[in-house]
């Protein structure tokens, strides 16, 4: 978070701080978060959360998905995406969307295997170690 622009945190966030995100999330339901650990430690995290307030869009979830540095390119971000696509499949959920910042080839492949396509970018949506960066939007229905 502090050397990267995937996330646009532009701070570390405390457990506290962090606490009302993890309250979104539940072990049922649209909103999910799971998590990879090696030894306790966190490597990875992968989650589904509400794309928009409105009710109309209730049956489109976000996904977020995080891989360690050192945890990258070793499946653990296909296998949480495999368990979370799986958890939610019974779900109400039309579509399921993502926006990756750009430029990242791993996220943007990772997205396309598990049958996203994408539908657009956002250009300078974030700013972050004084620059702007794109986010590419990405989305595919939730059964495939």
């Amino acid at each position: 978070m502090l050397t990267s622009p995937v996330t646009f945190d532009l701070e570390p966030l405390s457990v506290e701080q962090r606490a009302p995100w993890f309250l979104e999330h539940a072990e049922i339901g649209r909103h999910r978060l799971l998590v990879a650990d090696e030894d306790g430690l966190v490597v990875g995290y992968a989650s589904t959360s509400r794309f928009r307030a409105r009710a109309a869009y209730d049956t489109t979830v976000e996904a977020s998905i995080y891989c360690a540095p050192e945890a990258m390119g070793r499946g653990i971000g296909s296998a949480l995406y495999r368990e979370l696509f799986a958890a939610i499949a019974s779900e109400d959920i039309n579509r399921i969307v993502a926006g990756i910042t750009l430029p990242n080839d791993a996220s943007v492949a990772l997205h396309r295997s598990f049958g996203f396509v994408q539908v657009g970018v956002f250009s300078q949506n974030g700013r972050k170690f004084g620059r702007y960066w794109d986010v590419a939007w990405f989305e595919r229905p939730l059964s495939q």
